[in-house]
């Protein structure tokens, strides 16, 4: 069952950068979270940011590839926070 989190940011984070949106992708395999990461994308306005939590090792290496691959930019390199890795991204 499809139980991914993708609400809008009520800037509750405590970083220095403001995402618009962030996709909890915290207990999605691969390589689910570069699907609903690239559909998320697809679905925002060009210059928002995007927040993406996963816990998926594989996606600390394929979320950024296929990312930047389809055009989009990260606001910085991606955080390993934990079992979790954070990904910031601009549509």
């Amino acid at each position: 069952m499809f139980q991914t989190i993708f609400y809008k940011e009520q800037q509750t984070m405590n970083t220095d950068l403001n995402p618009d949106f962030t996709l909890d992708l915290r207990g999605e395999s691969c390589p689910y979270p570069v699907i609903y990461t690239l559909e998320a994308l697809e679905g925002m306005n060009k210059g928002e940011l995007l927040q993406v939590i996963t816990d998926c090792p594989g996606s600390f290496r394929n979320v950024p590839e296929e990312a930047t691959a389809h055009g989009y930019r990260f606001a910085c390199d991606p955080v390993k926070n934990g079992q979790e890795f954070l990904f910031y991204i601009y549509a």
